[in-house]
């Protein structure tokens, strides 16, 4: 199946307290504590390793997404941005926002671009949506056994990037910052993961939002450069693309003020170097 759009995706995630209960016994109603017997339990069963939440035991609070239309040109592609945005209405409500993910995303048909999203964004998605009681038939219907969207080595259908540049498992799994301080990309600025909760407990729901969206950015910009190198865009069908984020960024409103920092630290880290002579 030749897909006509690539869907760019990142999510971010709170801590599922309503869970607590029924996982551990802890009854004890307030949020803080609630988080800390759920941070308690996965030290526990990980032998001290690792606090956080596993798939299920995360809410989605944000999904961001970049939309862009695949033009094939014999063997090679050649990718036109149409918009970047984030779900949702103004507040967040975790069944409304995967609803309209997985509705969006069965319209759409796409190849599906994450950073890790084979072993986190997914599973959690699926996971907290059937929580919701809500279907997703196209993700595990759509291609064949080794051709869709549940095929580890299908890039076509999902490209995880953390899963190819480390050659699935053959060597070290690297972080999106660390892939894009190589590559001249603005990687993380300003927030980060773990000061989500925080930003949801103080109501910046649109500060989440945005930092989403340059992590999706950054993803795409990375994705850019892999196709480059994996010779599926032409040099000049990458700078193209590019031109098109730099265009999309100096067109976005004053609401948009994110994506002037994000071009801001996009000018530091690449020298005012955005496109490949």
């Amino acid at each position: 199946m030749q897909h006509r759009s690539l869907f760019v995706f990142d999510i971010e995630t709170i801590p599922d307290t309503d869970a607590v209960p029924n996982l551990t016994g802890f009854t004890e109603p307030d949020l803080a504590a609630r988080r800390a017997e759920l941070e308690r339990y996965h030290l526990e069963i990980t032998d001290g390793r690792n606090p956080f939440p596993r798939p299920p035991f995360n809410r989605v609070v944000a999904i961001s997404f970049l939309e862009a239309e695949i033009e094939y040109v014999g063997a090679q592609e050649i990718y036109y941005l149409k918009e970047l945005r984030s779900g949702g209405e103004a507040g967040f409500d975790e069944a409304q926002l995967l609803q309209g993910f997985f509705q969006y995303f069965e319209n759409l048909k796409p190849r599906l671009v994450s950073f890790n999203g084979r072993s986190f964004d997914l599973p959690v998605l699926r996971y907290r949506a059937m929580a919701h009681g809500i279907a997703a038939p196209w993700l595990y219907g759509a291609g064949d056994k080794w051709n869709s969207y549940m095929s580890r080595y299908a890039m076509d259908w999902h490209c995880d990037l953390l899963d190819v540049l480390r050659d699935y498992g053959a060597s070290t799994a690297i972080k999106l910052s660390e892939v894009c301080a190589v590559m001249g990309f603005p990687g993380k600025f300003g927030a980060s993961g773990s000061k989500v909760a925080e930003m949801i407990d103080t109501g910046d729901i649109q500060g989440v939002r945005d930092y989403c969206e340059t992590d999706v950015l950054n993803t795409y910009l990375v994705y850019l450069r892999t196709m480059l190198h994996r010779g599926t865009v032409t040099r000049e069908g990458y700078n193209r693309a590019v031109a098109d984020v730099i265009t999309m960024i100096e067109h976005a409103g004053d609401d948009r003020h994110h994506l002037g920092s994000f071009m801001e630290a996009w000018g530091k880290s690449s020298k005012n170097t955005f496109l490949l002579e």
